[in-house]
């Protein structure tokens, strides 16, 4: 888990084909050959015009990814609405991605040879330009672009024209829904949506609604003599909901993974001697016995490894008076060397009779799942989150159900997935629309949906991580307070699978989040100092200190932070858990 570095999520998901172009009947594209240096592109410093190897005339583009920059060259072009385009470039090199914001993307990795890329769109009712843009990827060389081609009529047509859309953002009370959006140019007007229905009609940027309890999507529109724009992004608020089952959890909570059976260099920590600090301890790790065989076991760490191990009844003692002081403890199932997958119902069955009989062995207040590797994938054509169908999947949710229907609504269910198997489905979702990409992409997904109205937590792993893509169409990187806030506030604000507006994951309670972060340096990869957690925190929960990224929302019941782990916490002399503490109770 929270011990190996997950390969750069770029390198597993790519997926596209050679396409050949159509005949042209224009190019509306500025210096589509780069002979004009770089003229008209809006390029990353890693990029520049050269004169060899061209295609044709005098330059190319020649662009070198480094770092998490992935030498992206891009430019905007005035289009007209509801009109059919077609986007080509010449490229040459390794992984090279041609595209238009809003609409799909392809790509090639065609070596020394030239190769054209090609990809079709049509524009929205109301859209009057489109940002075209190659990129290279994480980790490659230096790739070559020329001879790009948008054609299509280009300028607007006569007449008076709609709006642009508006960007919405809102914050909310247990009640109302505060929405609201900058002011867009040439608008007399704004509409307002809830659920797709027209609610109010303002002159201002924002209105409040107080609607009937429960979850509803918003979308505004600006208007003027010409007409309606298109619609804004979705937000989405839950008010007025049945509060959550009553797990005797605090407002704010730390929860954070105890080395139970096996000590991992940062040596073992006896369970009472877990810091008050902590709400929630999550024994690591309880593993199957194989693979697909569903039987999970738990045995604490070997006296060889962890010579000073307490016995089994001081061990249960010890969660008892952690109980008794408030605190809850669950078993995590899985773990970076834990791969479980239920492909049958007998496994499935199994699952919930072993994992059962750990938790009434233990006294447990409930289930951690923290699945990794290559225990979740979506099968080919398993592409509604809503209804899966590939048996790992369905299996588990079936498994987790039937888990706590026997324990009742005071069982503590949570999950720590890597951002590979959640946010990573704003780009990709299984093997991808055109296959070939990696079968694990966003595969948490339905579990999550699934089980969202008995989840208590959901964790994501922010570290481990390569760069992901958030709601701003930017990719964000580990180890700053910007990758914290870019990534929970996918998770609540909700979010459209592979960019489909029509495919939305709906956002989650903000009582059920909390940020996944390691403990100390020696950890994991992405490394947080207090001073950026805190400001993540601030940004999200209070809408202040906030970097680049601005979440869609204010989201004041924010849970908490997870952390791996305590036993490295305490390695690091305890920073985490005693700075984070504080900081969380202050914000009552």
């Amino acid at each position: 888990m929270k011990i190996r570095s997950l390969i750069a999520a770029a390198a597993l998901v790519l997926g596209g084909a050679f396409v050949a172009s159509p005949a042209q009947a224009a190019n509306i594209a500025t210096n589509p050959g780069f002979e004009s240096g770089l003229t008209g592109w809006t390029c990353s410093s890693g990029a520049q015009a050269v004169t060899t190897p061209v295609r044709s005339g005098s330059g190319a583009l020649a662009a070198t990814p480094a770092g998490s920059d992935f030498a992206r060259c891009s430019q905007t072009v005035t289009v007209q609405p509801n009109t059919a385009y077609t986007l080509s470039a010449w490229v040459r090199g390794p992984y090279v991605f041609l595209g238009a914001i809003g609409f799909s993307e392809t790509w090639a990795a065609p070596g020394a040879s030239w190769a054209q890329l090609t990809r079709s769109f049509t524009t929205g009712a109301a859209q009057t330009s489109v940002t075209v843009y190659l990129n290279g990827w994480y980790g490659q060389g230096t790739y070559y672009a020329d001879d790009v081609v948008l054609d299509g009529p280009g300028g607007n047509p006569p007449g008076p024209q709609p709006p642009a859309a508006p960007v919405l953002s809102f914050s909310q009370t247990t009640t109302d829904v505060n929405l609201s959006w900058p002011a867009v140019s040439g608008a007399t007007g704004y509409r307002v949506y809830r659920n797709g229905t027209l609610v109010s009609s303002p002159t201002a940027t924002t209105y409040t609604d107080r609607p009937a309890a429960g979850t509803h999507g918003y979308q505004v529109s600006a208007v003027n003599a010409a007409g309606e724009s298109a619609k804004s992004n979705t937000v989405t608020a839950t008010v007025g909901s049945v509060p959550p089952p009553p797990t005797g959890l605090p407002k704010r909570v730390m929860v954070g993974y105890l080395h139970a059976s096996f000590a991992n260099g940062s040596g073992y920590t006896r369970m009472a001697d877990v810091p008050n600090e902590w709400d929630v301890v999550n024994l690591s790790f309880g593993e199957p016995t194989s693979v697909t065989s569903g039987d999970i076991r738990f045995t604490q760490c070997p006296v060889a490894e962890c010579p000073n191990v307490e016995t089994e009844a001081q061990f249960i003692a010890a969660i008892r008076a952690k109980q008794q002081a408030g605190k809850k403890v669950l078993i995590s199932i899985g773990g970076q060397n834990g791969q479980v997958q239920l492909t049958t119902t007998a496994a499935r069955d199994k699952f919930v009779q072993s994992v059962g009989a750990i938790i009434d062995k233990y006294g447990l207040d409930g289930l951690d799942i923290d699945f990794e590797g290559h225990s979740l994938s979506l099968n080919a054509g398993d592409t509604d989150f809503r209804n899966p169908t590939t048996p790992v999947i369905v299996n588990l949710i079936a498994a987790l159900r039937s888990l706590k229907a026997r324990y009742g609504s005071r069982f503590i269910l949570t999950m720590a997935p890597e951002t590979f198997f959640v946010q990573l489905g704003y780009q990709f979702y299984g093997s991808g629309q055109w296959g070939g990409a990696d079968p694990r992409a966003a595969a948490y997904l339905p579990v999550i949906h699934a089980m969202r109205n008995d989840l208590t937590l959901l964790h994501v792993q922010d570290y481990n991580s390569g760069p992901i893509m958030g709601l701003d169409n930017q990719y964000h990187t580990m180890g700053g307070h910007d990758f914290h806030v870019a990534m929970t506030d996918m998770l609540l604000a909700g979010f459209p699978i592979q960019g489909n507006a029509n495919n939305v994951f709906p956002a989650l309670r903000q009582d059920q989040v909390a940020i996944g972060l390691p403990s100390s340096p020696q950890a994991g990869n992405g490394f947080t100092t207090v001073a950026e957690v805190q400001k993540a925190f601030d940004c999200l929960a209070k809408g202040v200190n906030c970097g680049p990224y601005r979440p869609r929302g204010v989201y004041p019941n924010l849970r908490g932070l997870m952390t791996w782990s305590i036993n490295w916490d305490r390695f690091n002399n305890f920073e985490f858990s005693r700075s984070h503490r504080s900081y969380l109770n202050a914000l009552g």
